[in-house]
């Protein structure tokens, strides 16, 4: 019972280090959907007294990646429905040419400010509605969430470690006798504490399986049954065969650097 409790008690920290490092994985791969949703879904509109062509408004700013003309034909219909003197041609003349540009990525709302200014240096261009307040809210709340997540899974993963750090303590006093006795006879930092590394390694590996199967099961079953849009939407993104090598990859670091902490920290008591 002691056995598993000393094994439970490492590998529950370092789970809750890699679930946290899955959990960013995940939502930076879902917010980077999103993202792409909110950029094709934003539009900036611009009036101007002559055609212009993309590669004109690129030259003005290069994050404007799309343009589609607003056609003149169907606004002059609404126009003149209760003028009857008036004519398609005559209106045509004096009335002005309208665009909605896109962007190649989703910006800052100070980088969007920066192409408005961009765009208003040029005399052709007769108005321009960036929509910046409902971009901007939209924004702020997108980062707002980023980065309420970083600060949790760095404030846990703290925590964790120290669990971790505690946890390998408590080995290396349970061998201690047989690490004192190598170091008596030379032997290198590596191979003093290999027991150390040795189970560390084990639990690092048992961790890894874990998280990976929970997320797995969250991609293939709980996803698709949750009716959770945003879940089903971006079920592809909740886990990839790529984050076990993150996660093993991660798990070894983390272990390396809990092993010599408390290695180093021995030395120098001794």
């Amino acid at each position: 019972m002691k056995f598993i409790k000393n094994h439970l008690m490492f590998i529950l920290p370092l789970m809750a280090i890699l679930l946290g490092i899955e959990f960013y994985l995940v939502f930076d791969r879902t917010t980077n959907n999103y993202a792409k949703t909110l950029k094709e879904g934003y539009s900036m509109f611009v009036v101007t007294k002559r055609p212009m062509s993309l590669s004109q408004f690129q030259i003005l700013d290069n994050k404007i990646s799309t343009i589609k003309e607003i056609k003149r034909d169907n606004l002059v219909k609404d126009v003149i429905k209760d003028i009857k003197s008036a004519s398609n041609k005559e209106i045509l003349k004096v009335l002005p040419y309208f665009y909605n540009l896109g962007l190649n990525s989703y910006l800052k709302t100070s980088q969007l400010n920066d192409i408005g200014t961009h765009l208003s240096r040029s005399k052709n261009i007769k108005k321009i509605e960036t929509f910046g307040t409902s971009y901007n809210s939209s924004y702020r709340l997108f980062s707002f969430i980023k980065f309420i997540l970083k600060v949790f899974i760095i404030f846990m993963a703290i925590v964790s470690l120290f669990l971790i750090i505690k946890q390998m303590e408590v080995w290396k006093y349970t061998h201690k006798e047989r690490m004192r006795i190598m170091e008596i006879f030379g032997a290198p930092l590596m191979l003093k504490s290999g027991v150390l590394f040795k189970v560390a390694l084990i639990d690092a590996i048992i961790s890894t399986i874990l998280v990976s199967s929970i997320f797995f099961y969250i991609k293939f079953n709980w996803a698709l049954d949750s009716g959770i849009d945003i879940m089903i939407q971006n079920r592809d993104a909740l886990f990839l065969l790529n984050d076990v090598w993150i996660l093993i990859s991660s798990a070894f670091i983390i272990v390396i650097i809990s092993v010599y902490t408390v290695v180093f920290s021995s030395s120098g008591e001794n």
